[in-house]
């Protein structure tokens, strides 16, 4: 997967002791404050969405939960945790979106946005 290729990557290049990888749902918001808190992370990459067009535009819904919602969770423990650097993948179906995929995607870069200009 994308996610373990960054893994051995970034383990190859002399970072992992620095590097935790947690496979979890960002919904939870519970389960991420724990882990901010154990992990007390300096920096987030935030990559956790639904990206698959069609499949969002049956299931709506599913988007809106972890793509905004989930994304609401990550960034907002971010900032509370002094996070200094938060970086939200995202997709170019977010520039003028036409499909459920594209308009949760802007939502969450707005978000993002918003809770970075403080």
């Amino acid at each position: 997967s994308p996610l373990y290729d960054l893994e051995m990557e970034l383990a190859a290049s002399g970072h992992a002791e620095r590097l935790t990888v947690r496979v979890a749902d960002v919904r939870d918001e519970a389960l991420m404050e724990r882990l901010f808190s154990e992990h007390r992370p300096e920096v987030v990459f935030h990559a956790a969405a639904y990206k698959h067009v069609p499949l969002m535009e049956l299931q709506p819904l599913e988007a809106v939960r972890t793509n905004i919602l989930g994304t609401r969770v990550v960034a907002s423990l971010a900032c509370r945790h002094g996070v200094s650097e938060f970086v939200l993948v995202s997709t170019d179906k977010a520039v003028n979106p036409t499909s459920v995929m594209g308009a949760t995607k802007r939502v969450a870069e707005l978000l993002v946005q918003a809770l970075a200009d403080g």
